[in-house]
C-alpha cells in the first residue's frame, strides 16, 4: 500500500517571495490547478498562490504584491491516508499541497499528479468510462464558439468548473476552454480598459470571441473505453482532462483528474485489497474492475476482515472462468470462496452472494 511519505516531493518546488507579483507567479504556473508557494526570508511557509483562488474568485490585478494574495490551502499531514489527501485535492480544487511532518514543520508537497501515476494500472480503474459518468452530479457544461469572453467567465463562475466544452453550430465537439487559457489577459492591470486592443481594434476583451483561445486539439475518447486508457492518456500527455464523445463526435461527458481522485478517496480507506488476474481480455478486466470497486467499498464496512485477494483467470478463450476470494479476518482465519463457469458476470455474482 502506498504511503505518501514515499511520495511527497521535496525538490523542484515552486517557490517565491511574498513581495514577488502575481502576474510573475502566475507566469511560472503551467495550468489552473498549479501552485507556487510562497516563504518569507525565514523559510516559513505563509501560503500559495493559485489561479482559480487570485484571479476567478477574488480577481486580484496582476500588480498586486503576492502577499496580498495569499490563498491558504488545506495542510496535509505526513500521517494522512491516502484517501484523506484525495480528498483534500477535491476541496481545495488545487493538485499541489504542502506537507507537514507531526512537529507542524514544512517537508514538502504532494501532487496530484504523482500520487494518481502510483495507481496507474490500479483494479480501481478498470472499468468502462461510462460507469463514471453515471455518478457524476454535475451536467457537462457547454458554451458555443462564437459565445464572448465574458459569457464564458460567467459560465466558470457560475458553474464552478475549470473547464468548458465549446461546440459548433451542429452541436459537435469543437474544443475545450479552460480559465487558465485566459490568465495572460485576467493578470492585467485593472485600470487596462482595452485588454483586447490589438493595432486599432479597440474591442474589448471580454466581448471577443472564445474561438480566439480555446484549444481545438482535444483527446477524446468512447464511453465504452476503459477508465484506465483515460488516465494513462491524462498522465502521459500531461492534460486534466479528456473528452468522451458518441460516435457522431457530439460531447456527452468529460473525464478529469477529480474523478480519478474521487475514486482514490472511496477506495484508499487504509485495507489490502489485492487483485491478481490471469489471461483476462479487455473486456474481462472491466467487468472484473466493477466488481473490485463493489468488493473495496464492501470491506471498508466489515470491520471484522483486514485484507482481501481477488484471483480472476480466464481459460479456453473465454469459454471459462476460474474466481477464487480470499478473506483474513483480524483473527487470521483465512475464508477461501471459489467459483468457475462460462459467464463471467454470473460467476462473480455467485461470489458476490456468498
Amino acid at each position: 500500500m502506498t504511503q505518501l511519505r514515499d511520495i511527497i516531493k521535496t525538490e523542484g518546488i515552486i517557490k517565491i517571495s511574498p513581495e514577488e507579483s502575481l502576474s510573475s507567479a502566475v507566469s511560472k504556473l503551467r495550468t489552473s490547478h498549479d501552485a507556487a508557494f510562497v516563504f518569507n526570508d525565514k523559510k516559513k511557509f505563509l501560503g500559495l498562490i493559485n489561479p482559480y483562488y487570485c484571479l476567478f474568485k477574488s480577481s486580484y490585478p496582476g500588480n498586486a504584491k503576492a502577499e496580498h494574495c495569499l490563498y491558504h490551502p488545506p495542510k496535509v499531514r505526513i500521517d494522512y491516508s491516502i484517501a484523506k489527501v484525495a480528498g483534500l485535492f477535491i476541496e481545495s480544487k488545487i493538485h499541489y499541497l504542502p506537507v507537514f511532518d507531526l512537529q507542524d514543520r514544512f517537508i514538502g508537497i504532494i501532487s496530484a499528479r504523482h500520487l494518481l501515476a502510483n495507481y496507474l494500472g490500479s483494479a480501481w480503474f478498470d472499468i468502462p468510462i461510462k460507469d463514471i459518468l453515471k455518478i457524476k452530479n454535475k451536467p457537462l457544461t457547454t458554451i458555443y464558439e462564437e459565445d464572448t469572453v465574458s459569457s464564458a467567465i460567467s459560465a466558470f463562475k457560475q458553474t464552478k468548473v475549470s473547464k468548458l466544452i465549446i461546440l459548433n453550430k451542429d452541436l459537435k465537439l469543437r474544443g475545450i476552454l479552460s480559465y487558465y487559457d485566459l490568465i495572460a489577459y485576467l493578470v492585467s492591470p485593472r485600470n487596462s480598459q482595452h485588454r483586447g486592443e490589438r493595432e486599432g481594434n479597440h474591442t474589448s476583451f471580454n466581448h471577443l470571441k472564445i474561438k480566439n483561445f480555446a484549444k481545438t486539439y482535444t483527446l477524446t475518447l468512447s464511453p465504452d473505453d476503459s477508465a484506465q486508457k483515460a488516465l494513462d492518456l491524462i498522465l502521459n500527455k500531461k492534460i486534466g482532462s479528456v473528452v468522451i464523445v458518441d460516435a457522431e463526435r457530439h460531447p456527452i461527458g468529460i473525464i478529469t483528474t477529480k474523478d480519478f481522485l474521487r475514486l482514490l478517496m472511496r477506495n484508499g480507506n487504509g485495507k489490502k485489497v489485492e487483485f491478481i488476474s490471469k489471461n483476462l481480455s479487455q473486456q474481462s478486466r472491466q467487468i472484473v474492475g466493477g466488481f473490485f470497486n463493489y468488493l473495496s467499498f464492501l470491506i471498508k464496512k466489515i470491520p471484522e476482515i483486514t485484507k482481501a485477494r481477488l484471483f480472476v483467470k480466464e481459460e479456453k478463450r473465454g469459454r471459462l472462468f476460474k474466481v477464487a476470494l480470499s478473506l483474513i479476518t483480524k483473527k487470521g482465519n483465512p475464508q477461501v470462496i471459489k467459483k468457475e463457469g462460462k459467464n463471467l458476470v454470473k460467476v462473480l455474482r455467485e461470489v458476490k452472494k456468498v
